[in-house]
């Protein structure tokens, strides 16, 4: 084989070259270094290192045929189909070309490093020299509040990070985002506040949460939401992501979503339950309820003849009790007794519990 061709074969084969590196931190340089490179030449070093890495690049050492726009030889320099530099010349001749003590950053935890040599060199030129190492990447801090990679705390570590909540929070299966058990207990008071947890912060994400209110029977419960009312909702679509649901009895209210308030809600049950879904996206305010329990209405009772009648009211509902006197001169009686006073509940069907008693003349 003569010596004319001996070039064009080694050209050959290393243009046919590719080199995987996959160590945490390594070198590669031009063929033949510090000797000339041969011409013709292609050859490409895909570098890559664990996720939760970047890589850091930098040239020792660097020596090609400067050309205009780097047209003759070249060393490009790539991630994920962007070029990151383009680099050619000499280091003495101070063209801009030459990375000098430039440090490239790889924007993810892989890049390449291409090399080209054209047909000819007017001069004996010795190639590049360049060194790699993976470095830790702070997923915490690197990105911006809009892009939060954990909902309340994030720490991290070298090659990762990880997730934490507030005290109260549980973290979910997603491994970022908090949520709340929020479904133990009954209300049983008459009357309460139930609400979004933290409102009016911004509501926990990725959760479930179940509110029952539980009277006696013969009341009807009556809600009234808050006129802050935020709860993520979509433009096209009813309430496909958060909403707010109420079931009393047979009757369903909802799902209520958007920034309107549902206002006020009459029921006719004594028992009510307030489901509140969200999923794991969204910084909305959320909701908040106050309710009431209303009683069975008693008609206003016929006030006997020399009969006094304690408290006067226009209404009487579940539970009031009203007590009947008698004028001077005049003594109650009910069955055949005499009494100081007497009393009469309204019951849960609306009905009083006795028929008014007589006011008899005494002597």
């Amino acid at each position: 084989m003569s010596l004319f061709l001996f070039p064009f074969l080694f050209s050959f084969l290393v243009d046919a070259q590719l080199l995987s590196l996959s160590q945490m931190y390594g070198s590669l340089q031009s063929p033949n270094f510090p000797e000339p490179y041969p011409r013709e030449t292609q050859l490409r070093w895909n570098v890559s290192v664990p996720d939760g890495f970047h890589i850091k690049l930098y040239f020792s050492h660097f020596d090609l045929e400067p050309s205009y726009l780097c047209e003759y030889d070249y060393v490009k320099v790539e991630a994920e189909g962007e070029v990151l530099a383009l680099f050619c010349g000499r280091e003495e001749t101070d063209t801009e070309a030459v990375p000098a003590q430039q440090l490239i950053t790889s924007p993810r935890n892989s890049l390449s490093v291409f090399f080209s040599s054209d047909f000819s060199n007017e001069e004996r030129y010795s190639g590049f020299m360049a060194h790699y190492s993976a470095v830790d990447v702070d997923e915490c801090s690197d990105r911006s509040d809009e892009d939060l990679l954990c909902d309340h705390f994030c720490h991290n570590y070298i090659g990762g990070y990880y997730c934490s909540c507030r005290y109260g929070y549980l973290l979910h299966s997603d491994n970022r985002t908090c949520r709340v058990e929020c479904s133990d207990g009954v209300f049983r008071e008459r009357s309460g506040v139930l609400s979004s947890v933290d409102f009016p912060s911004p509501y926990p994400k990725s959760s479930e949460c179940l509110y029952r209110i539980e009277v006696e029977p013969g009341f009807r419960l009556r809600l009234r939401f808050d006129p802050l009312f935020d709860v993520e909702d979509h433009p096209d679509v009813r309430c496909p992501y958060d909403h707010v649901k109420i079931e009393a009895g047979s009757s369903e209210f909802g799902p209520f979503c958007g920034n309107r308030s549902p206002g006020e809600i009459q029921t006719d049950s004594n028992v009510v339950t307030v489901s509140f879904h969200s999923d794991n996206s969204g910084e909305n305010l959320g909701w908040r309820i106050t309710y009431t329990a209303t009683g069975s209405q008693c008609l206003v009772p016929e006030i006997p003849p020399n009969a006094l009648l304690n408290p006067v009211q226009s209404e009487y509902s579940f539970k009031d009790h009203i007590l009947f006197s008698c004028a001077p001169g005049y003594r109650l009686l009910k069955d055949g007794e005499y009494l100081d006073h007497y009393q009469m509940d309204c019951r849960s069907d609306g009905s009083w519990s006795s028929s008014p008693p007589h006011c008899q003349k005494t002597d």
